[in-house]
């Protein structure tokens, strides 16, 4: 598990996924995310730019990421 501190309000999940090295590129991100991937708290997220804010729980890849 890891934290990822947000700036600002919220970042999009195509974003995180790109800082976080998880996709190689915007194009990568949106297939992880097309193909049912990720899981927002514990649910199925299939919208790319769901705004992830503080408190939200990304699983992907058999991490966790929290968001702060």
């Amino acid at each position: 598990m890891q934290n990822f501190k947000i700036k600002g309000e919220f970042i999009e999940l195509i974003q995180l996924l790109k800082v976080l090295g998880i996709a190689e590129t915007g194009g990568h991100a949106k297939i992880i995310v097309e193909d049912g991937l990720v899981k927002l708290n514990g649910e199925i997220e299939y919208r790319k730019r769901a705004k992830l804010r503080v408190g939200d729980k990304i699983e992907v890849d058999g991490d966790t990421i929290v968001m702060e």
